[in-house]
């Protein structure tokens, strides 16, 4: 066998030739395997996703009704809370995969995270922190809470964010970790892994999504907050209970066998200048060492473009839990003459459609593509992501003409300059959008997660999975600024703008063509940098 260790960098065409490499000795702080992992370290996540979605997906309606502020501002805030959750756990990763190590991260992230909904449940419930009697107007200047109770929402809300640091990069890197590289079979499963990963964790937010949202709407947002405060307390005390003290000893110095195919990598090869030593003293195993470095740091730059390019779908995403929901709010959800469903509700569509979807896919589509191309996961991991970025062009499509049609139907019955009126059309008719953006994120968020675990180095894993999440951190911060611009640009003197409080005057429509368009382009930019990219091929037997 030939041998080398240097980082592989080979195409999908040129798997078949890797070869195996001798082991080397490297700390694996953070690679600690764990009996049964996926099992209780799965209750802490589902928990964790549960609190999560429980103040996510209800969120806007809080800030447009007890804190009184207008759409707009309140899907910029909603945006900028998203994204602030979707970066911070870069700062995660690094602490975990190079001093702490996963397990102690998560722990202490809980521990903020129960803090955290501690005291936003405290900023609903207190008396003396009462907005009760805020109703949302026209004139979000009607609605005045406390300024206490302002205060005091924000800093808890962005506790829960910083929260985030422990759970979303190391959870599912420490599951993935359990499945042996060297396995083909193991390998093989790992795969089915990331499925049935995000299946559960949908499967856990419809529940959140149904239960909470109708709690946080018709009784009390005190305990719409405070029973994902509880549901995390157990979740830690369960998680301290089975903790195997043996098993998930931090290692500081363990042999690793990694797999590696040697080719030098053309890429970025500016930084091979790194590899010029200053002075004579560099021995063998130092530029050994350096040379990893590098070709490490070329690894991790060669996924930016598919980073960049996944941005606009990001965007798509977001406002399923902003101005989708929003648009429930001004449809007839009765069902009954004195039952009504909660307008984050309908988020449950997206769980519902990725919960029959990922069983179909895994079961069905991947064994029938994985006779026609022979790739073991049916289809490669960019093409997985590239078809959910497809279907972001068509849901904002179907998103636009459903808003189009409710428009026509407010000016026809007189709702449109009618703060709070209903339009007579039934809330049913977003449920497509809903269904379709759900598949999309099946393909896409699954893709994404698969990609960036398995196309960073071995020590770099938790890294790579804050990576794909920053593309959400950063894209929340973007649409922020997206509906700023489109509310100045096309708002003001008296007008009203595309998105407006009263949404009946508004043209959300025009919005959604335009996400639509720049899903669009969007696409074409992520198919030609896919068309160009090499995959690596790290700890594998292929």
């Amino acid at each position: 066998m030939d041998i080398s260790s240097s980082p592989p960098i080979v195409g999908e065409e040129e798997e078949e030739a890797a070869m195996l490499l001798p082991e080397t000795e490297t700390p694996t702080l953070s690679n600690d395997v764990v009996p049964d992992f996926v099992d209780y370290y799965g209750r802490v996540e589902i928990a964790e996703r549960f609190a999560y979605y429980g103040i996510n997906s209800n969120l806007i309606n809080y800030l447009t009704g007890p804190l009184g502020q207008s759409t707009a501002a309140a899907a910029e805030n909603v945006n900028a809370w998203s994204g602030a959750a979707s970066l911070t756990p870069l700062l995660g990763a690094l602490v975990a995969d190079s001093f702490l190590g996963r397990y102690r991260t998560i722990v202490f992230a809980s521990l903020f995270y129960i803090l955290g909904l501690g005291l936003l449940t405290l900023s609903a419930v207190f008396p003396f922190f009462s907005s009760s009697n805020c109703q949302t107007t026209d004139n979000a200047d009607a609605c005045s809470p406390p300024r206490l109770q302002v205060v005091l929402f924000f800093f808890s809300l962005y506790l829960v964010a910083i929260a985030q640091v422990g759970h979303k990069p190391c959870v599912q890197a420490f599951g993935a970790d359990q499945f042996d590289p060297l396995d083909p079979i193991e390998c093989k499963a790992r795969s089915s892994f990331f499925n049935w990963w995000y299946f559960g964790m949908c499967g856990g937010n419809m529940v959140t999504i149904s239960v909470l949202n109708y709690i946080q709407d018709n009784f009390n947002w005190g305990l719409g907050f405070g029973i994902p405060c509880v549901v995390m307390c157990l979740a830690l005390v369960i998680f301290w209970l089975v903790r195997n003290w043996l098993a998930t000893s931090v290692l500081t110095s363990v042999e690793e066998t990694r797999v590696q195919c040697h080719q030098d990598s053309q890429e970025n090869r500016f930084l091979n200048k790194a590899l010029l030593a200053p002075d004579d003293h560099s021995a063998e195993d130092g530029q050994i060492s350096k040379i990893n470095d590098v070709e490490e740091a070329k690894g991790l730059l060669r996924l930016v473009p598919i980073w960049g390019s996944c941005l606009i779908y990001a965007i798509v995403f977001a406002q399923a839990f902003t101005l989708f929901t929003k648009q429930a709010v001004t449809m007839d959800r009765s069902i009954t003459p004195s039952f009504k469903i909660p307008s984050a509700a309908l988020q449950s569509f997206i769980n519902v459609s990725i919960v029959i979807f990922i069983p179909i896919y895994e079961q069905i589509l991947v064994p029938i593509a994985r006779t026609i191309t022979g790739t073991p996961s049916g289809i490669t991991k960019l093409q997985r992501v590239g078809t959910g970025i497809f279907l972001s062009v068509l849901t904002m499509a179907i998103a636009a003409l459903v808003e189009k049609k409710r428009l026509e139907i407010a000016r026809e019955y007189g709702s449109a300059d009618v703060p709070n009126a209903t339009v007579p059309m039934t809330i049913w008719w977003l449920v497509p959008q809903y269904l379709l953006i759900g598949i999309s994120d099946a393909f896409t968020m699954v893709g994404l997660q698969e990609f960036f675990y398995d196309q960073v180095p071995r020590e770099f894993r938790s890294i790579g999975l804050s990576l794909y999440l920053s593309i959400f951190g950063i894209v929340s911060f973007l649409s922020s600024f997206l509906i700023f611009v489109i509310e100045k640009t096309t708002g003001g003197k008296g007008r009203d703008g595309w998105i407006s409080d009263n949404l009946n005057k508004g043209h959300l429509d025009y919005f959604y063509w335009l996400l639509c368009g720049l899903s669009a382009l969007g696409f074409m930019t992520y198919l030609y940098f896919t068309r160009r990219y090499v995959y690596a091929h790290y700890g594998k037997v292929i």
